[in-house]
């Protein structure tokens, strides 16, 4: 691993690069690319990006859990959270990536 991240300016510069829009014309397709996600996921929906994965928001019900260092059971709350299922083309890439 070599513990770099990708970030919101190195795509919209990698975009700046590979398309030729202006640097500001670039960091806005990425912002508005970003908000139509997000906004999918918060309304519900999937969001589905080809040979790359899907992304789901999944409803987890109400359930009791335990405190691991003192057994004491306490309540989880009702909440949606995140999920991401690579495509099996991504997954492909990575594994590929590991044979370096």
């Amino acid at each position: 691993m070599t513990g770099k991240t990708l970030t919101r300016m190195d795509l919209s510069e990698a975009v700046f690069r590979e398309v030729g829009l202006s640097r500001n014309e670039s960091a806005q397709l990425v912002e508005s690319v970003l908000d139509h996600l997000s906004d999918a996921l918060v309304d519900g929906e999937s969001v589905k990006i080809s040979s790359f994965g899907t992304f789901n928001v999944r409803d987890k019900a109400a359930r009791v859990g335990r405190n691991p260092k003192t057994g004491e059971e306490v309540p989880i709350h009702p909440r949606r959270v995140l999920t991401f299922r690579p495509s099996h083309l991504m997954k492909e890439r990575v594994a590929q990536g590991n044979k370096r």
